[in-house]
């Protein structure tokens, strides 16, 4: 493939809020990309400060000619006889920008016009045999045929102006974003601090307290929503990076710029991004050292962004730490560089090695001790390490009410009373977070079993925990 990408490595100058444009250098072109301010409303999640404006000229989009022709003449291949807006929905880009490249294309004799309607976007487009032979040995190298990308500089501008790390939490914001959880209130400040630190959460503690659920809530932490690109290119390369699984996107047509403010650039927002909630990757026992690598498919021709690549701009979980085929130590040292520099080294399967922002809340969670995944050298990288212990009484009662309401359970103090004196006393089980959902889940099971209403007694108890700690005979 012959179309070049810019491979600079600059960072974006941070400026006001607004309509902003970044002008960096490039191999042969300048690659402008625009921006338009939504709304500055940090406290509303649903707000967004930028989202990119759609390129009017293909020099606009930082792309190659060539690039954009592949596409084109793959997407042809495909379905044939093609409208221009087709096109345009199809690969994100706008009618402009197609027009100029087809102009090209015709002229090359890759492709014919064969309708033309009363309009200027009213029409179709077909290949010529040329094209069709161009088309099939552009398809054998690489099938994708989805949105233009946009490039690496473009990506790395946009991570940095959505940053976790320009987030504050205040005590006041943990507060709000943990009042329906149960949680200590000095493990809430440590979370508040951790997350202003901008380094990673150590999360440890026993099995069942909690630390999973609490990780996936610090996204609320994280407010606002943020522009993922569909594709990123990289020394000629193409690397799918939006997950629909993972960016869960949000609907922006009803949020409009101000009117009043007459800098504001009125074009569509630029289509090869979308606009999403942060993400929460988690990762467990599944994890390896390859699945933090590039995937290179060698009958498509393109690549799957890795987890933490995906990650960006939001939290990425390393759940059950030590459960991983991989050694806790070995799967700690691969985030040395990232943790401490911001970035990520990854290698195409040319051997052409880049990096990538590291933008996000690592969180870390075991139920092993600290001092048994690392040493102490590396602990001290890690920041914060808190602990999710056992509840208090108190905390145990409030998690309980909670579930109970939810199941529409009737909360009964003596049947829990019960519970703590003498099943949790006599067995030694500590008040740990996940025990009350789950025992009165199966007080549920049992009843619907029966036909009897869901009660709190201590029967319902007894059975219960027979069933859930193993237990042969409750005394």
């Amino acid at each position: 493939m012959s179309y070049s990408t810019n491979t600079q490595t600059d960072q974006p100058q941070a400026d006001k809020l607004g309509s902003v444009l970044i002008t960096q250098g490039v191999e042969n072109f300048n690659e402008s990309v625009a921006f338009s301010t939504l709304s500055q409303n940090q406290s509303n999640v649903y707000s967004i400060n930028y989202i990119p404006i759609q390129p009017k000229t293909l020099l606009e989009t930082g792309l190659d000619q060539q690039l954009i022709v592949e596409l084109i003449a793959k997407t042809m291949l495909m379905l044939g006889k093609v409208h221009l807006t087709t096109l345009a929905n199809r690969l994100k880009l706008s009618i402009h920008v197609l027009n100029e490249v087809l102009s090209f294309m015709v002229v090359e004799h890759m492709a014919m016009i064969v309708r033309r309607g009363a309009t200027d976007i009213d029409v179709e487009y077909q290949l010529t045999l040329t094209g069709k032979a161009s088309a099939q040995e552009f398809m054998s190298r690489s099938s994708y045929t989805g949105s233009a990308p946009v490039t690496l500089h473009a990506y790395q501008a946009m991570i940095a102006r959505q940053s976790v790390r320009n987030n504050r939490v205040t005590q006041a914001d943990i507060d709000a974003a943990f009042s329906d959880i149960t949680l200590n209130a000095e493990v809430k400040n440590q979370i508040g601090a951790a997350m202003n630190s901008g380094r990673p959460l150590f999360l440890y503690g026993p099995a069942g307290s909690g630390k999973t659920y609490l990780s996936e809530k610090l996204s609320r932490l994280l407010p606002g929503l943020i522009a993922v690109p569909h594709a990123v290119v990289v020394d000629n390369e193409i690397i799918q990076v939006y997950d629909p699984l993972l960016h869960l996107s949000v609907d922006t047509t009803q949020a409009q710029p101000d009117p009043t403010d007459y800098s504001q650039d009125y074009r569509q927002t630029d289509s090869r991004w979308v606009i999403c909630k942060r993400p929460v990757v988690i990762t467990g026992g599944e994890l390896t050292l390859d699945m933090l690598d590039l995937k290179y498919d060698r009958v498509s021709g393109f690549y799957q962004a890795p987890p933490h690549f995906k990650a960006n701009n939001g939290i990425f979980i390393v759940d059950d730490l030590g459960r991983q085929k991989v050694a806790p130590l070995d799967l700690m040292n691969r985030w040395v560089v990232p943790m401490e520099h911001a970035h990520d080294y990854l290698s195409l399967h040319t051997g052409y090695k880049f990096t990538v922002p590291f933008d996000m809340s690592l969180v870390f969670s075991t139920n092993l001790s600290p001092s048994a995944i690392a040493d102490e050298s590396f602990l001290r990288r890690l920041g914060y390490k808190i602990y999710i212990g056992p509840l208090t009484e108190d905390e145990y009662r409030r998690v309980f009410c909670q579930h109970a309401q939810a199941l529409g359970i009737a909360y009964d103090e003596v049947a829990f009373r019960y519970l703590v004196d003498q099943l949790h006393q006599n067995s030694g089980q500590a008040l740990i977070a996940c025990y009350p959902r789950d025992l009165l889940n199966q007080i549920v099971d049992y009843a619907r079993y029966y036909g009897d209403p869901p009660m709190m007694t201590e029967q319902a108890f007894n059975r219960a925990w027979r069933t859930y700690f193993a237990i042969e005979h409750v005394i």
